[in-house]
């Protein structure tokens, strides 16, 4: 499988790198969400 042949080539600086893709993500999603909140609550009335 893919995923099996994956995580036995990932060095722990990938897993690293990985961890801090994620978190960056989360983070701008977040300001994004703060910076539109108007925006997005609007389409959770709709």
């Amino acid at each position: 499988m893919a995923t099996e042949e994956r995580a036995e080539t990932t060095s722990p600086l990938d897993d690293v790198m990985e961890d801090i893709r994620r978190e960056l993500v989360r983070r701008v999603a977040a300001d994004d969400r703060d910076a539109n909140r108007d925006v997005y609550d609007a389409l959770e009335d709709e």
